[in-house]
């Protein structure tokens, strides 16, 4: 499926990155690590649900140079606003959440085909279908498989970046690539 294209922040004209790197309570420490050794031009999607408002925050703007340096994409789990405030690139949420914020990227996290048909009615840029196999983040959850992810991925009428135990090995496998990890990615050294 042909990526959504959007303005980086000179004003030229990119495509979705394939490679998208979660935040999470237990990669925390990685981070700089891990966001050094992305490949120029990915993204970064802080959730970081785990701290207080302000923690949250002093965490966002410690990270952001090295988000800014990598030339990443920079997605803020929150509203609209709260991503155009702390100078996001776009938003992270369920699909009822989407805005009407076209400056923004809109991504939305979906379980199943109702979900699907949300973000798809709400116009949004891009899809991130999870989980597609065992995950840590949620262990007692049935993945989704290869077969059901690619049903799924089928209904969207956005870019779908697949998550959910995915790693360079399980990406080739699913024959997806763009996709995200917590893990996956925080963990390992990338050249």
């Amino acid at each position: 499926m042909a990526g959504v294209r959007y303005s980086d922040s000179m004003g030229t004209r990119q495509s979705l990155p394939n490679l998208w790197l979660l935040s999470d309570a237990r990669n925390d420490e990685l981070l700089p690590r891990a966001l050094r050794a992305l490949p120029p031009g990915s993204a970064f999607v802080f959730r970081h649900y785990h701290l207080d408002p302000r923690s949250r925050r002093a965490r966002y703007d410690e990270l952001l140079p090295l988000v800014r340096d990598g030339g990443h994409l920079l997605i803020l789990s929150g509203s609209d606003d709260q991503a155009r405030a702390w100078g996001a690139d776009g938003s992270y949420g369920p699909p009822e959440a989407v805005g009407d914020a076209p400056e923004l990227l809109r991504i939305v996290t979906v379980h199943d085909a109702n979900e699907i048909a949300h973000a798809n009615a709400a116009g949004a840029d891009a899809a991130m279908i999870s989980p597609v196999f065992a995950t840590r983040t949620h262990p007692d959850i049935p993945p989704l498989g290869p077969e059901k992810f690619h049903a799924l991925a089928a209904l969207a009428e956005m870019p779908v970046i697949a998550l959910g135990g995915m790693t360079f090995e399980r990406a080739k496998e699913l024959g997806w690539s763009r996709w995200a990890a917590i893990d996956g990615l925080a963990l390992k050294q990338h050249s």
